[in-house]
């Protein structure tokens, strides 16, 4: 039983420091080091903004003044509307606009966004494909931003950075970090290469590389690039593209979004196998430590917790350890009971790093469960 309590303890111990501290820190050194800069132009090839949309009439119309807003020759953008079986008044609204670069097509039925997102693209007319969600507002020059990138024969797709607006809440604050902190990790990823993953709200590829998704993929914005870095090409990160949001204020708030995401990456390996092989994805470590052993790391705490708990008396450093989880848990349990305490940093952080994990403990049993993801 030691022996076991052992292996427990410290095989978690190594793979969650890997994971949140060592991956990141391999990843910024290998960027500091060995850094593959992007030789960016000031071509302007012709682009076709594809967005898809369920129930969205009260945003149709900000989103589409955004997108004239855009600072980019108008001659060379056109939109097209996927209205994925909306049964509100989206797609009368939307054919109420008298912009002549709008296409709306309205589908009847509920298919989900990959489904939209083959139609609108196998009628996309851009050398450039820009894909974008109907809630989240752009920043003027993010598709000139996002462009210039592609202006480099290597590279392939784009992301741009996804911003939060009125972060008020203990709750938001955390998530806001959490965010930030995955930003960094990009940034490092696509300085050293290539990032696994791009913001579904904002970010542009070539259309020859475009590869139709299978129904009902929920990751869109993870398969594509992935498709992109093993076609050879390389997918890097914009951080002068910003598309703004508005945070979750409230976990019961995130909480369906996040499980949807994250049991995503479930589906992705159902989806895609070849994703798991160090032979068929050129970005295998990075995929397996950025976004599967994340996927562990509700259990890894678990595994932790038991092994230190059952090794508590042998040794100062597993009763520390124990004490440690205790000590966040306790930190959760007071930010929930006196919430004005949670918007203390350290509170915070303990308390958005306590649902994530959570949603994704909840995200395998969501995904078993198979209760239809690909539906927003």
């Amino acid at each position: 039983m030691t022996q076991i309590a052992w292996l427990l303890c410290w095989i978690s111990a190594g793979l969650l420091v890997h994971v949140f501290v060592g991956y990141p820190l391999i990843m910024a050194c290998w960027a500091r080091m060995r850094p593959l800069p992007v030789a960016r132009g000031a071509a302007q090839p012709s682009v076709t903004v594809v967005i898809a949309v369920h129930d969205g009439s009260r945003l149709v119309r900000a989103k589409l003044a955004n997108l004239r807003a855009l600072d980019y020759p108008q001659d060379r953008v056109d939109i097209i509307l996927a209205c994925d079986g909306c049964t509100d008044d989206t797609v009368a609204v939307a054919r109420r606009d008298t912009d002549p670069r709008l296409r709306v097509l309205a589908f009847a039925h509920r298919r989900g966004k990959a489904a939209c997102l083959n139609d609108a693209v196998a009628q996309a007319r851009g050398e450039v494909i820009l894909f974008t969600d109907i809630r989240q507002r752009l920043a003027p020059g993010a598709l000139r931003e996002l462009v210039a990138n592609l202006a480099d024969p290597t590279v392939g797709a784009v992301g741009g950075e996804l911003h939060m607006e009125n972060v008020r809440g203990g709750f938001a604050q955390g998530v806001d970090f959490y965010w930030r902190y995955e930003k960094m990790i990009r940034r490092a990823e696509a300085l050293s290469g290539s990032t696994i993953g791009v913001s579904g709200a904002l970010y542009a590829m070539r259309r020859d590389l475009f590869e139709r998704l299978p129904e009902g993929t929920v990751l869109d914005d993870v398969l594509v690039p992935m498709r992109v870095a093993a076609h050879g090409f390389r997918v890097v990160f914009e951080p002068r593209a910003i598309a703004w949001d508005q945070p979750s204020q409230h976990p019961d708030d995130e909480r369906r979004r996040k499980i949807r995401t994250l049991a995503g990456n479930y589906q992705l390996v159902q989806l895609a196998p070849w994703l798991l092989l160090p032979w068929s994805n050129p970005l295998w470590f990075r995929f397996v430590s950025h976004k599967l052993l994340r996927l562990l790391a509700p259990w890894l705490i678990v595994g932790f917790t038991l092994g230190c708990g059952l090794l508590f008396t042998r040794h100062p450093m597993y009763a520390a350890g124990f004490t440690g989880v205790a000590v966040a848990a306790a930190m959760v349990g007071v930010a929930r009971l006196r919430p004005a305490l949670g918007r203390w940093f350290p509170l915070r952080v303990a308390v958005a790093f306590f649902y994530l994990n959570l949603f994704a403990a909840q995200a395998l049993l969501a995904f078993a469960r198979n209760r239809r993801l690909h539906l927003w």
